[in-house]
């Protein structure tokens, strides 16, 4: 069993900074790409950010410049500093972790989801 806790939501007032961070637990071989997306109110789902276990990273254009992803590879953690935030960053964020667990599977773990709102 593979869980992804997240923490670091919350409310912001537009241009502030929250960080968002998510970890892996469980029966957990290896990690291969982190992740976060984020779903507006009645939205889908969306990629926002994500990094492979080299560090390779890649971003939604609406965020670039403005969000950075980071993991800890010893900690099977994945961070998400956003700055510079907007009304429209406001949703649900949601880690991902792409996972062999200990039987050997690899699978895609989801976090719980944490809400960010962004409004004065």
């Amino acid at each position: 069993q593979v869980q992804l806790v997240e923490s670091g939501g919350g409310l912001v007032q537009p241009g502030g900074s929250l960080r968002l961070s998510c970890a892996a637990s469980g029966s957990i071989l290896s990690i291969n790409t982190m992740g976060w997306y984020r779903q507006h109110s009645g939205k889908e789902r969306d990629l926002v950010s994500n990094i492979t276990s080299s560090r390779t990273t890649n971003y939604a254009d609406s965020v670039k410049g403005r969000f950075t992803i980071s993991r800890d590879n010893a900690k099977n953690a994945v961070y998400l500093q956003m700055d510079s935030l907007k009304p429209e960053d406001t949703a649900v964020y949601y880690c991902y972790a792409v996972v062999k667990n200990g039987l050997g599977y690899t699978g895609i773990y989801w976090g719980q989801g944490t809400q960010v709102t962004v409004s004065s």
